[in-house]
């Protein structure tokens, strides 16, 4: 079967994917790797790694992270990159996992990246924000842990996948490794530690379910620990418990098998809105690979024993959101539930757009509340610098009720934005709502900032 063959029946094993309405991976713009979720009162954060679309097939290429964030589970905003690795002195600009935590109104990011200052070496560094949106700055000018600094380090791959926990009496621990785990307390100020670097034993069958790889993910529930993290190799994903956060573990087995056709992966699980969510990743998109890899996540309900579920990857995903998503306010055109086509960039004017709009693309926003009115009217901001092209709105479905066309007419520049407006058909009750994008062929048609319907 040649390339171009086995190309076209991916994309067509997607679109027939996307119309039985999948929800995974929740990210189609870019490749996305590493989740790490955190929740600040409504609001879902997610951190997530971004594979760069030119990776090579065989070597990892991450030099930035990026922050999506939700209040349903089904519709994710794009809030671009708080932080990438170029901001960092010591990066040699190649990133892997990180997560993010709050202490004292301050919110910190531990990540790990390859270090100029030990080549060859990755370490563990921290950045600082006043807010969980960012920026981002690098807290010490320097790695907060590097291969040097323990006793165990077995190779200069050790220092990855950092996670940070606060335990109920304040204190702080960080865990990270690459073929063996390794923790550590941290100070009150989150950007030094507290004691001599901890090994957990990797051979220890009743502390591990398997050989321990990486990316280790710690929480607590119902006064119960529980260390997550990659097996083997291609990955598995496993898990161990504890009644105290210093161990011992017990191996609680394969949490989620080896599937499709990633070689890693990498959890993360929070609970939000009084459900229980598992974050994954693997290579769902067209084109991906074990390098360009894609976020999924799974709700799940913990066993009565406090055991979770073995756990399979879907295309469904979540099936049902928790929350609605209101039309009658200024919503981002990077609010997406499912898209096609479509990239979303950073625009030094702008903030965060959309962009790469061809005919026949497409943006999907789930479970719209229009109330018992419904709306009048519509408007959208947009930029072309060619034909432009129309928004069609349907309801419900690619092949559901047409609602509006927006005519979006060539604006001179890129940077030069237009409102467009229309009077749209009457339609009330909560809706899933497509915007397909249609237009002159092969030039990009428009770019798309904001759009917001009028009661």
């Amino acid at each position: 079967m040649n390339n171009l063959l086995f190309k076209s029946l991916l994309i067509l094993s997607f679109l027939h994917i996307i119309s039985g309405h999948a929800q995974n991976p929740i990210i189609q713009s870019m490749y996305t790797a590493d989740p790490a979720p955190m929740v600040i009162r409504d609001t879902l954060f997610l951190y997530v790694g971004h594979d760069e679309d030119d990776a090579p097939s065989k070597s990892y290429l991450m030099r930035e992270y990026r922050l999506f964030t939700t209040t349903d589970m089904v519709n994710w905003t794009d809030h671009g990159a708080p932080l990438k690795t170029s901001q960092i002195s010591w990066s040699v600009n190649d990133a892997s996992a990180a997560q993010v935590i709050e202490r004292n109104g301050k919110y910190y990011w531990y990540f790990s990246t390859m270090d100029r200052n030990a080549p060859g070496g990755v370490s563990v560094g921290v950045a600082v924000s006043n807010s969980p949106y960012g920026p981002f700055k690098d807290a010490l000018g320097k790695a907060l842990i590097t291969n040097s600094m323990t006793k165990y380090a077995s190779h200069s791959w050790d220092d990855l996948d950092p996670t940070v926990f606060i335990d109920d009496d304040g204190q702080a621990y960080l865990f990270w490794g690459n073929g063996a785990c390794y923790w550590v307390k941290l100070n009150k100020d989150m950007i030094s530690i507290d004691g001599e670097i901890q090994h957990l034993e990797i051979k220890d069958k009743t502390a591990f379910a398997g050989k321990f790889t990486e990316a280790p993910w710690v929480y607590k529930r119902n006064k119960q620990y529980y260390l997550v993290y990659a097996s083997e190799f291609p990955e598995n994903i496993s898990y161990s418990t504890s009644k105290s956060i210093l161990g011992p573990w017990k191996a609680q087995g394969v949490l989620m098998p080896t599937e499709r056709g990633s070689n890693t992966n990498h959890a993360g699980i929070v609970d939000y809105k009084k459900n229980s969510y598992f974050f994954y990743h693997n290579d769902a998109l067209p084109g991906g690979h074990s390098y360009d890899r894609s976020v999924a996540v799974e709700q799940f309900s913990y066993n009565a024993d406090g055991t979770i579920p073995k756990l399979k990857m879907t295309e469904a995903g979540i099936v049902k959101g928790v929350g609605t998503l209101n039309p009658y306010k200024r919503t981002e055109a990077e609010t997406i539930a499912f898209s096609k086509g479509i990239k979303v960039v950073e625009d030094k004017e702008r903030g965060v757009i959309v962009t790469a709009i061809h005919n026949g693309d497409y943006i999907k926003v789930r479970d719209v509340d229009f109330g018992k009115k419904g709306p009048s009217s519509f408007k959208a901001s947009a930029a072309s610098r060619y034909n432009g092209g129309n928004i069609e709105i349907y309801t419900d479905g690619l092949d559901g009720k047409l609602i509006g066309t927006v005519k979006v007419s060539y604006t001179g520049e890129w940077g030069n934005w237009k409102e467009f407006s229309i009077n749209i058909e009457n339609v009330n009750g909560v809706h899933d709502v497509y915007f397909v994008f249609k237009g002159k062929e092969p030039h990009t048609l428009f770019n798309f900032d904001y759009w917001e319907f009028i009661k």
